[in-house]
């Protein structure tokens, strides 16, 4: 369990810090995904009042879409509108390229591994939020995805702020909010290669609560293969509370086709995306960079990106 602040919102003996800020979030949230888009000139180079409506929405939703007239392909642009919005430590996985920045396109199986690796298809990626099976040290809190090129057909992205989640499971159950925050309440085994142990197993909670800020956290997948949940009641109906959530059509749930020249900045807020189909003239190009860094918050000492993790296996 969290060590929380007194009067913490997430201390489940707290009731009144929580009506307080259930309250709160609630008057200030988004209705529809129009509300999230921000338009901006270059992300590369934000002005005084684009940043601060970037930050605003990150504020109160974990997340914010710009739109923007930049099309070209430049892997600079996710790094360079990070740090300008308090995403300063990237964390690159093995498959990323040397700069740590990620190109989600289709790769086929001649060109490597990456083939191997659902991002890197065009199958639907089920709700998740990015580096679930990282370590605690390597939690990835910001990230920055940036649209160059669109599918032909589908790629619709879904997002969640995860403040909703907690609320609508809080609402629901208290007792399902604390298997959640049980440090053992979900674990992802150990993956091996040709080579030993690739990455060893990691337990963790699904809530975690950022002690520094005092903000939620959300670690989670929908896969249902290479992950073993708590075996206990409250936490299979929990899990199963949050499964059915997520494939309601609740209206804080915001899907979107991004175009080219958008991109979505957030609190590593659970996200999904459906299947496409590439225009073989212009495939679908994203660049996306993890940060261990929360949006508009000072990096946290004592913290740093180690070793590579592997990302999201085919289901």
């Amino acid at each position: 369990m969290n060590l929380l602040a007194k009067n913490s919102p997430f201390d489940l003996d707290q009731p009144q810090a929580y009506a307080q800020w259930r309250a709160a979030k609630l008057a200030t949230q988004p209705r529809c995904v129009e509300d999230l888009i921000v338009d901006v000139a270059d992300p590369r180079y934000l002005s005084a009042g684009e940043r601060a409506a970037l930050l605003h929405s990150c504020a109160r939703a974990n997340m914010v879409i710009y739109r923007s007239p930049v099309v070209e392909e430049d892997k600079a642009l996710p790094r360079l509108l990070g740090a300008q919005l308090g995403l300063h430590r990237l964390d690159a996985n093995w498959l990323a390229d040397e700069d740590g920045i990620s190109p989600i396109a289709v790769s086929s199986r001649a060109a490597g591994a990456r083939a191997d690796f659902i991002p890197y298809t065009d199958k639907p990626i089920r709700w998740h939020t990015d580096g679930y099976y990282h370590p605690l040290s390597r939690r990835i809190e910001g990230m920055v995805l940036h649209c160059v090129r669109e599918a032909g057909v589908g790629g619709m992205s879904g997002l969640v702020d995860h403040d909703r989640v907690y609320i609508a499971l809080r609402d629901a159950n208290p007792a399902w909010v604390r298997a959640l925050m049980a440090p053992d309440a979900m674990t992802i085994p150990e993956r091996t290669d040709a080579h030993g142990v690739a990455r060893s197993a990691q337990s963790g909670p699904v809530f975690t609560v950022l002690p520094a800020l005092g903000a939620l956290h959300m670690r989670y997948t929908a896969r249902t293969r290479s992950i073993n949940w708590k075996d206990d009641t409250d936490t299979k109906a929990a899990v199963a509370f949050v499964e059915q959530l997520l494939s309601s059509q609740a209206p804080w749930i915001f899907r979107l086709r991004l175009q080219p020249g958008m991109g979505i900045v957030a609190n590593n807020v659970p996200h999904e995306r459906s299947d496409f189909t590439d225009d073989p003239q212009r495939p679908r190009l994203l660049y996306r960079a993890r940060f261990l860094d929360r949006v508009g918050a000072p990096p946290v000492p004592n913290r740093h990106a180690s070793q590579a993790a592997q990302p999201e296996l085919l289901a």
